[in-house]
């Protein structure tokens, strides 16, 4: 199965994208970023119906389509590494995690997710979004590995 953070705005070198990396780097499961941007001088609605059709261009036929969002479900890690797990067993090829931009996700992406997942309820930078869901991908690899790298 292919894992894949797909995200609005584009990352600029620094210790976060040297993170991210780092992450990619150790994953057994190949894990792509892929990146949209809207170029477009919109602001509110209209700028997040435009990210969302960008997004939805990006997604990769057939996808499993999983929405990052601050109203979506608060997972523990075994948790998020049993949905993926489950996911895998249900043969998805492509398990896409989105991310939105500063206004949130589009109603055509929320609609089109299987689920919805939080990092909690307080406000997360997009960039530092990415780095904490690579980390807890590769978490959940190692959950699902029975390695000790997580600890309850």
């Amino acid at each position: 199965m292919k894992l894949t953070i797909l995200a609005v705005g584009r990352m600029k070198s620094g210790p976060t994208l040297d993170s991210i990396k780092e992450y990619q780097r150790r994953m057994e499961t190949p894990l792509a970023i892929r990146e949209v941007e809207c170029k477009k001088a919109l602001d509110g609605p209209q700028k997040m119906a435009e990210e969302g059709h960008l997004l939805m261009d990006a997604l990769p036929e057939g996808a499993r389509l999983v929405a990052m969002d601050e109203h979506g479900k608060n997972l523990g890690s075994r948790e998020f590494a049993a949905l993926i797990q489950n996911e895998q067993d249900n043969g998805c090829r492509d398990l896409v995690f989105v991310i939105g931009g500063a206004d949130g996700l589009s109603e055509d992406i929320r609609k089109r997710a299987f689920t919805t997942l939080s990092f909690g309820k307080l406000t997360w930078p997009h960039m530092l979004a990415r780095l904490m869901l690579a980390e807890q991908l590769y978490r959940a690899q190692q959950i699902l590995k029975g390695h000790p790298y997580h600890r309850d």
